[in-house]
């Protein structure tokens, strides 16, 4: 199938891709903030509390590969409203759940709608845009995203205080529907240069229940079933390997990590990336209204620091990126979080807040240097033909290194704390648990500056 890229306005694939790109995010970090009111109200653990996070992020990951080669296959603008569906409809169970169970498989609805979302957003815009003005466009899309993460921490906590956590569910629903509209109504072209090619059907479902395995065992360790269950997921992924480099149709074409130097350590990059930081804001939500007895509007002040510089920055970086080598601008972006967050393991129930908000602007900004240029270079290292399963492998190293963080976070917070509710009394073990969480990723961090070294100069393919 022929692409209509040029039948597509360059600002209605931002758009579309922007909307959405704003309103999944928004309602993810807004959530965060109701943790605690959530814990208070279902009377939850801390460690049930992080699965309301974990839950959406192993589903999304799941799903993701295999909507992104299916997108290839059918269509990504089609995959795409799909998602965007699936992902208000839950919105909507999301709001109206009554308890723990019903608010988890809503949770686990709206990660499958986001799949769809993650999986073909960023294809679609690589599709339309050429490999000089790319760059650009992706760190555009990429300001939506954080700018969704920097009012969400403000609009969960207004939200939360004034009308209580389900009312976070509630917004996002207008949202979606003008999305819905806009993609229905201004985005008439369709790509799908993989038309006519399989799923590779047995693949996504030993990659599914592996990642499902390996990431509900983490969570359980150290005890032996998260063991069992940990190692199992490990020799599925395996299994998933092998199976994909004999696969007629692959769901994922291992080619492109053992031939391609920069898609391969772009990728181990962001996977790191994401590890070191995402459970940085469960962290600091719990701590800034636990340690700090801050309201939840307060707290997402205060939160709103780090999001915010990466909403400012992305479309600068990405520009970068386009006249620079990614290479060193992201390198100096994961070295600078990893600093950030070293400092940040020396926070205890008395550090003053300056210090607090300070550490959560440079991350920001470390952010921004990393995320913008390393997507460019993924994207420009791939052919056309395989742009969705290229954005689905870049959302699931995203959503794996999520899940892997907050993974570890309750490892650690499992040792350390317990499996109790947060009181007084845990306060000094919670401050110890989030030390410790901060020290590893750091050294996460480290890692990832060599991983973002490794790739070499990215040599950008012209596609017309």
């Amino acid at each position: 199938m022929q692409s209509a890229d040029r039948t597509v306005s360059k600002g209605t694939a931002v758009a579309v891709a922007g909307i959405s790109s704003f309103t999944t995010p928004v309602m993810g970090s807004s959530i965060n903030i109701a943790l605690p009111d959530i814990g208070s109200e279902l009377h939850l653990t801390a460690v049930t509390l992080g699965w309301i996070a974990t839950s959406y992020l192993l589903s999304a990951a799941v799903f993701l590969l295999p909507f992104g080669r299916l997108a290839d296959i059918v269509g990504r603008k089609r995959i795409y409203l799909a998602g965007i569906i699936i992902f208000t409809i839950a919105s909507v169970v999301c709001a109206l759940s009554g308890g723990i169970v019903e608010l988890m498989v809503a949770r686990v609805i709206q990660g499958l709608g986001s799949a769809m979302i993650f999986g073909t957003g960023v294809a679609i815009l690589t599709s339309v845009f050429p490999p000089n003005e790319r760059g650009k466009a992706l760190g555009t899309n990429v300001a939506f995203t954080y700018a969704g993460l920097s009012l969400g921490p403000l609009v969960g906590g207004v939200l939360t205080q004034l009308f209580g956590w389900r009312a976070i569910f509630w917004a996002v629903v207008p949202l979606g529907l003008v999305s819905i509209l806009l993609v229905v109504w201004k985005l008439r072209a369709e790509w799908a240069e993989a038309k006519g090619e399989r799923l590779d059907l047995p693949g996504a479902v030993v990659a599914a229940l592996s990642l499902a395995v390996l990431i509900f065992g983490l969570s359980l360790l150290p005890a032996r079933q998260g063991i069992v269950l940990t190692a199992s997921g490990a020799v599925g992924i395996a299994l998933f390997v092998v199976w994909e480099r004999r696969a007629p149709n692959p769901l994922l074409d291992m080619n492109l990590f053992a031939s391609n130097r920069t898609f391969a350590f772009s990728n181990l990059a962001a996977l790191i990336h994401y590890s070191a930081t995402f459970a940085i804001t469960f962290f600091m939500s719990l701590y800034l209204q636990y340690l700090k007895g801050e309201s939840p509007q307060l707290a997402g002040f205060v939160l709103i620091s780090q999001p915010a510089m990466m909403a400012l920055f992305s479309p600068l970086t990405g520009r970068l990126s386009d006249r620079h080598d990614s290479r060193i601008i992201a390198s100096i972006g994961i070295g600078l979080i990893g600093l950030m967050l070293a400092l940040m393991s020396t926070i205890g129930a008395r550090t003053p807040m300056w210090f607090i908000v300070a550490c959560l602007l440079v991350v920001g900004i470390g952010y921004a240097l990393f995320s913008s240029p390393n997507s460019n270079a993924i994207m420009g290292s791939v052919e056309r033909r395989v742009y969705g399963v290229a954005s689905a492998t870049m959302g699931t190293m995203r959503l794996i290194g999520q899940m892997m963080s907050m993974a570890i976070a309750l490892l650690i917070v499992s040792l350390l704390v317990g499996n109790a509710e947060i009181t007084s009394a845990q306060y000094p073990a919670f401050v110890r648990s989030q030390k410790t969480a901060f020290l590893v990723f750091a050294v996460f961090c480290f890692f990832g500056v060599l991983a973002s070294l490794a790739r070499g100069k990215a040599a950008r393919l012209a596609h017309s």
